[in-house]
């Protein structure tokens, strides 16, 4: 199941086109895409008979960020070995997490306006939680993730890195500096969660290339090490961390600009496609 955010409605996306869930099901399912996870194993069983003569042609243009409201967003740090190494830290004993903002949310496509700063592209699969959870045993740590979105944790390193220590949230959570879509792939329908490709290309460069399986700690250690502290909602959103290759640490350093194109794609979850401008006034 692909559950999409098509114009401010819940949408099935098929092979055939988008079949919008509230008009097929005859009113069973609510319209507002805030509103999937109340009803998600239903959702899940109906979307196996939703009829494929529904489907319509759709514009990319109008997916909108797939969970536009959540309580909560999680952030993971050098989740990477190569990432850890290419930014002059020691592997980490345990998850190190910050915060993204709401706000920052925004669709797969589109223009995202540039603050002042280097502003720099950090592509991630996104755990999306779908079930209340507290303080979950590691080998259940996948039991609260209903579905898997591409994501990218934009960051203005001016901001982040500024003070002693650091302070990652703001400089992650300027409008847009969230990305995630194309939509929310249920995990069932993932040919292996544990193990996806990601790549990231700017103006048609491959920039970011791994695979999920280089965490070093895992969606099931994720989700366990924050529940731990904090209760997960349905709805809770976890960037998994970014590999190697993120602009800061290149030499010479590379950061987004208005003429570039960013497209972030991992297997089985789709591709986002992002162009950039600059913001006035700062």
């Amino acid at each position: 199941m692909r559950i999409a955010n098509l114009a401010g409605r819940a949408t099935l996306l098929t092979d055939d086109g988008a079949i919008d869930i509230a008009l097929a099901s005859g009113g069973r399912f609510l319209a507002d895409p805030r509103a999937v996870f109340r009803q998600w194993d239903k959702l899940l069983k109906w979307s196996m008979t939703a009829d494929p003569a529904l489907a319509q042609p759709y514009d990319d243009a109008t997916l909108l960020t797939p969970v536009p409201e959540p309580r909560q967003i999680f952030a993971v740090a050098l989740n990477y070995r190569p990432h850890t190494a290419e930014a002059g830290y020691e592997e980490p004993e345990q998850p190190l997490i910050f915060t993204k903002f709401p706000t920052c949310l925004t669709g797969p496509h589109g223009t995202i306006g540039l603050p002042a700063g280097h502003v720099d592209w950090e592509v991630e699969m996104v755990a999306v939680i779908g079930r209340e959870a507290y303080r979950v045993p590691e080998e259940k740590g996948w039991d609260p993730v209903v579905a898997l979105a591409v994501g990218q944790d934009l960051s203005e390193r001016v901001s982040q890195l500024a003070g002693r220590p650091a302070q990652f949230s703001l400089g992650k959570s300027f409008p847009g500096f969230g990305p995630v879509g194309p939509a929310l792939v249920s995990v069932d329908e993932v040919p292996d969660r544990d193990d996806l490709e990601l790549v990231c290309k700017l103006n048609g460069e491959v920039v970011q290339h791994d695979r999920t399986s280089s965490m070093i700690f895992p969606v099931p250690r994720l989700v366990s090490h924050i529940s731990a502290v904090c209760p997960l909602r349905p709805g809770d959103l976890i960037f998994t961390g970014t590999p190697a290759g993120v602009g800061n640490r290149r030499t010479p350093q590379r950061f987004l600009t208005p003429a570039d194109t960013l497209v972030s794609r991992i297997e089985g979850l789709g591709e986002m496609r992002h162009r950039f401008r600059s913001r006035g006034g700062e």
